[in-house]
């Protein structure tokens, strides 16, 4: 027998309040014609199943009214977007989530009040085994195309579609990386070749400013040759051109994702499906007297809202303000160091670390950002939970974006520009001089704080993704072993009589499913995608760094404990596409893209003006 859902408690005593407020909703539910098993064990199980009737509500209000009065039995003009046992899962969901006990309390609320500990939809073990083991986890086939039509049959369109995009993504992703790693090759080949390199590596004679107030020497221009060579290699004509192109692959990248996707959804006829029309009819099956609520759009609270994220972008600015100081700060104090190393790159060290930081910033105000973003949301009161998400979706890309590239705009187009001259620098609190950029140019600093920051992510930040819940749930299936193995003859033959209990302790001991786990998987690849593309004529790499991410990702989400996969319980699933919304967001970072490499060639890179040096003024000339 298949049950749809499972509710964890605790064992309560007889006449508590927990057990009063428990029974009152398991009643409410049998009201409604929900069957109801209960399973005792360390904890209380009970297992619920709707009535047919339900269902048939369903798509009978889902039906085109003209069909409906002609054929009362006809339901092939149903938009068909998942398989039955998705579709019963969300309406069972639903139902769950809005039944409401004689005391006005929802099943959220009795999860608050510690009533239920859990409640989760149970797997279907044989179509998962099937899923996973069939060119989907496996490493060996980390380069073959995915199951999606599988993976949405069982996990959902949400899931399918990231998966989809993720892999259409890292497909045109091998294109750049090819093409990356080409123009940082040619630029290591010239590493001697450039005239401005040798000029300054000959440079014997001109003598430069100190470059801090204490134990800080004059120097000679030829002291910066390898820095100036490591620069060109970075910062050439291969470059440009490699800007020029990525601009172009966003814009192609995008426009060919347009008609993969539209060619996906019209497939699977989410077209058609409208949330507003479910989300009424769903209201309807569980409460025929329900009314829609009236929805009042209030510019008050609109405007509020909107201060409320200047403040917050005006604090993460404020950070990346901080960082600045930090690095200011350590290099008059890497200056100072008794380590010959440590004086002779002090700006090279201080940025590195600086980088570190900046990460380390990231990682904590992505929490920060997240709790904010939901506290606006609820501020605002959007009408229907498709708004809702995509009122979250902008609020938390902005947030995220002015975290991860506030520092990254400074560098590349403030650094050492705002810094005045000898004998009127600009200083922080009159004490340290602000930074600036090393004679050969700015975007060396900015291709180290790139490189740190990418490969921090792509290391620490997965491996961390993994193992916390990969433990976690290690240690909530360890707790369960004690009480099987210590079992008694009497009650392995309950167990064994009883087919239910087994499934629903073993989907118990898995790790809940996050509601924010797709979410954070795609914020975590348009993040990506943005530095893969806005800063990427100062990094080349980084299209073939986020390339090879990409590919341990797609096999690391398929096993991930955190995803909305077998390895966790069973997620719920709705056929709203949330690729949609993360669709104008990436148009948007193409926008940014374009303008972003242009200004990088035109402020942060030396290339014009060693163009105009080399062909005017250059002793070659």
């Amino acid at each position: 027998e298949k049950w749809d859902f499972v509710l964890v408690s605790d064992i309560h005593e007889v006449g508590s309040e927990k057990e009063i407020k428990r029974k009152k909703f398991l009643d409410e539910l049998s009201k409604k014609g929900f069957t109801i098993k209960k399973i005792e064990d360390k904890k209380l199980f009970y297992g619920v199943r709707a009535p047919k009737h339900i269902f048939q509500k369903y798509q009978w209000l889902l039906r085109n009214p003209d069909s409906r009065l002609q054929n009362s039995n006809a339901h092939h003009d149903i938009p068909v977007t998942t398989s039955f046992s998705l579709l019963r899962i969300r309406i069972v969901n639903f139902i769950l989530q809005n039944t409401m006990t004689p005391d006005l309390e929802k099943l959220h609320d009795l999860m608050k009040k510690k009533v239920f500990e859990a409640t989760f939809p149970l797997h279907e073990k044989e179509e998962v085994r099937e899923i996973l083991t069939e060119k989907w986890t496996r490493w060996r086939d980390i380069f073959f195309q995915q199951p999606i039509e599988k993976i949405r049959c069982y996990f959902g369109e949400k899931v399918a579609l990231y998966f989809a995009w993720l892999g259409w993504y890292t497909y045109l992703l091998g294109i750049a990386a090819v093409v990356g790693l080409v123009v940082f090759v040619a630029g290591i080949t010239v590493f001697n070749s450039s005239q401005v390199s040798k000029e300054i590596c000959e440079a014997n004679n001109t003598i430069m400013c100190p470059l801090c107030d204490q134990k800080c020497p004059f120097w000679l221009l030829s002291d910066t040759c390898t820095y100036a060579k490591v620069t060109h290699m970075i910062d050439n004509e291969g470059t440009v051109l490699f800007a020029m192109f990525m601009a172009i692959w966003a814009t192609v990248f995008l426009e060919l994702w347009k008609r993969q996707r539209a060619t996906v959804v019209t497939d699977w006829d989410l077209y058609r499906w409208d949330e507003e029309e479910e989300e009424l009819a769903l209201e309807l099956i569980n409460n025929l007297q329900h009314e829609p609520r009236q929805y009042q759009h209030s510019y008050f609270r609109s405007t509020i809202i909107l201060l409320l994220v200047l403040v917050m972008i005006a604090v993460l600015i404020g950070i990346a303000h901080a960082l600045v100081i930090y690095r200011v700060v350590a290099t008059a104090l890497f200056t100072q160091s008794s380590f010959e190393f440590l004086r002779e790159q002090a700006n090279t060290v201080a940025v590195m670390t600086g980088a570190v930081l900046h990460y380390i910033t990231i990682v904590i105000m992505t929490k920060v950002n997240r709790r904010v973003a939901l506290y606006l949301c609820d501020l605002e009161k959007p009408r229907t939970f498709s708004q809702r998400e995509n009122n979250f979706t902008v609020k938390i890309f902005t947030f995220q974006f002015f975290t991860n590239f506030s520092s990254l705009i400074y560098i590349a187009f403030f650094l050492g520009r705002i810094n005045g001259h000898p004998g009127n620098y600009v200083r922080i609190a009159g004490r340290w001089r602000l930074e600036e950029c090393h004679p050969s140019g700015c975007i060396t600093d900015l291709f180290i704080q790139m490189a740190i920051i990418m490969l921090l992510k792509q290391t620490i930040s997965n491996v961390m993704e993994y193992l916390v819940p990969w433990i976690s749930h290690k240690l909530r299936k360890k707790q369960q072993r004690p009480k099987k193995r210590n079992m008694m003859l009497g009650e392995e033959e309950e167990a064994a009589e009883d087919p239910c209990k087994r499934q629903w302790l073993s989907n118990y001991q898995l790790n809940e499913v996050n509601i924010f786990s797709l979410f954070d998987e795609f914020l975590e690849m348009v993040i990506q995608y943005s530095f893969t593309t806005i800063f990427v004529a100062a990094f080349p790499l980084a299209p073939l760094l986020a390339f090879f991410n990409n590919l341990f990702e797609i096999h690391l989400d398929a096993i991930n404990p955190r995803t909305p996969t077998a390895s966790c319980q069973r997620g719920l699933t709705d056929p709203s596409s949330p690729a949609g919304i993360w669709l104008q967001v990436l148009e948007a970072v193409g926008i940014l893209a374009v303008i972003g490499n242009g200004l990088v060639i035109a402020i942060t890179s030396d290339f014009i003006p060693v163009q105009v040096y080399k062909y005017t003024y250059s002793p070659c000339v």
